[in-house]
């Protein structure tokens, strides 16, 4: 679904190198977790795989189901399926909820060539979506994350993210700010949206994410590497132990 090689990146506005020769295959129907100390390069990644500005790739490829992501425009890789749910969602004043994602469904399947989705359709999906994520229907009148509390932005990503349906989903350290029951809300909605013909990156700081989003892989990254990769257990072990004696297992 999603495979990285030797990817090697930098600041466009200064000569700092972030990503240092990342190696990672995520396939479809697997849930990949990424974890690591402030700076190791976890968010970078995020960036550069769905196309934010100010990076540059010195070295190595990112395919998406075979496709070189880093030829794309952002909304191409958006339309070819990839995802990404932020840490700090921004409001978007004067844009209706329902509006914004309409919008944003119709013009990814306009994109691959599908019909776009007529009103009825689409109020009768996001309704039954809303349902499952314990969204209340009020929200979904309101501009986008105006007003909203963490865990509703959070969760309006999740929405986003089940009507867009996409092939593969970076989640950057969604988990951020949540108490235990918006994480656990945010949680369910990820574990509804599992199948086997999608493919997950979750990145985060904390084990207790992982306690609900129950991993199949786990990843340690350190210096703009990944330095250990491991079963559910290795979430464990940071939890315990910390990231300098993985990071030194490697060094």
């Amino acid at each position: 679904m999603l495979e990285i090689k030797n990817l090697n990146v930098k600041l466009e506005e200064e000569d700092k190198q972030i990503l240092k020769g990342v190696d990672l295959t995520v396939e479809a129907g697997k849930v990949h977790a990424i974890m690591g100390p402030n700076g190791s390069g976890k968010s970078t990644l995020s960036y550069v795989l769905s196309g934010r500005d100010g990076y540059e790739v010195t070295d190595g490829s990112a395919l998406l189901d075979g496709d070189d992501l880093l030829e794309m425009e952002p909304e191409e890789r958006a339309a070819a399926g990839l995802f990404l749910a932020f840490q700090y969602p921004i409001e978007i004043p004067g844009v209706g909820n329902m509006t914004f994602l309409r919008t944003a469904v119709n013009a990814q399947r306009k994109a691959r060539g599908e019909e776009e989705m007529s009103s009825t359709e689409f109020l009768k999906l996001i309704r039954e979506k809303a349902k499952e994520l314990k969204i209340d229907t009020e929200m979904l009148k309101r501009p986008v994350n105006v007003g909203f509390s963490g865990g509703e932005k959070k969760r309006n990503e999740i929405l986003q993210m089940a009507m867009l349906a996409p092939k593969m989903c970076i989640l950057d350290e969604t988990d951020s700010g949540l108490d235990v029951d918006a994480m656990k809300l945010v949680a369910d909605g990820v574990n509804a949206l599992r199948d086997a013909g999608r493919g997950f990156l979750v990145i985060t700081h904390y084990q207790r994410l992982l306690d609900h989003i129950k991993p199949d892989v786990v990843h340690i990254m350190a210096d703009g590497r990944i330095v250990k990769t491991g079963g559910p257990e290795l979430a464990l072990e940071v939890e315990t132990q910390g990231y300098g004696d993985l990071a030194g297992e490697v060094a």
